[in-house]
Parts: C-alpha cells; sequence; structure tokens
C-alpha cells in the first residue's frame, strides 16, 4: 500500500504542478497595437517612431527605435498595426524584438511580421510601406510604453 500512496501522491503533486502552469497562460491576454516607423539605411540602418497599445479598455502610448545591418538602403515609413499576444499587463510589451528578412518597396508596399521578446509576448502584425526601401538584413526594434 505505501507504493500505491507515493504513486497516488506524486500523480497529485505532478498534476497540481501541471495546473499552476495551465493557470498562468491562461491568465495571458491580448491586445492591439498601431505604430508607425520612420527608417533610413545604407548598409546600416535606423529607425524610429511612436503608436499606441490599447489593452484592457486602455491606451498607452509607446515609442520605437531600432537598427538593422545588412544588404539595406533607402528611407521610408511604415504603417504598422496588429495584435500583441501574451501578456498580462501592458509593460509586457516593453522590450527587443528582433527578426531577419527581406523585402523592398518603391512608392508602396506591404509587410507581414511575427515576434517576440524576451518576455513571451508576440506581436503579429500586418503594415503598409511607403518610399523607397531596399534590404536583406536582420534588425532589431525596441518598444517602451511610455
Amino acid at each position: 500500500m505505501k507504493i500505491s500512496s507515493r504513486f497516488r501522491s506524486a500523480a497529485i503533486a505532478a498534476i497540481a504542478a501541471a495546473g499552476v502552469g495551465f493557470a498562468g497562460a491562461a491568465h495571458a491576454d491580448s491586445g492591439t497595437i498601431r505604430f508607425s516607423v520612420y527608417k533610413a539605411a545604407f548598409f546600416v540602418g535606423g529607425s524610429g517612431g511612436d503608436g499606441t497599445l490599447t489593452f484592457h479598455g486602455r491606451r498607452y502610448p509607446i515609442t520605437i527605435g531600432g537598427i538593422s545591418g545588412g544588404l539595406a538602403f533607402g528611407a521610408s515609413k511604415t504603417y504598422f498595426q496588429g495584435t500583441v499576444r501574451n501578456i498580462r499587463r501592458a509593460q509586457d510589451v516593453t522590450g527587443v524584438y528582433g527578426a531577419a528578412g527581406g523585402g523592398g518597396a518603391v512608392g508602396k508596399g506591404a509587410q507581414v511580421i511575427v515576434m517576440t521578446n524576451n518576455k513571451g509576448a508576440q506581436l503579429e502584425l500586418t503594415g503598409r510601406q511607403v518610399g523607397l526601401q531596399v534590404n536583406a538584413d536582420i534588425s532589431g526594434m525596441s518598444i517602451s510604453v511610455k
């Protein structure tokens, strides 16, 4: 009987631990995000902009900054909008997001991107780009809640 008692105790502990993990994931929520970014590059590029995070009915101003390196040149402005997932509070959006990719726009273009920060916040964005931009680069973007 001691073996079954120990087995039962271990099973209950495992179920409780799994429940705590699922409870943490269940409390994560999502919001919407909109921002515009100006980008200029000649091999090394920089970007900056601002926008709004809407979370639980409140609007939070955000700022964007970033750098890129690789084959990139031109200047553009991109308007992004989308969803941010896996956040518990607005400040979870704050962090550095990385991406590798390529694209280009002459006049107008479109972009789709999914990025995650170190806190697990995931951005699912679509964008409309205006300007002359050609890139095959690695870039990083930092978002801060004001």
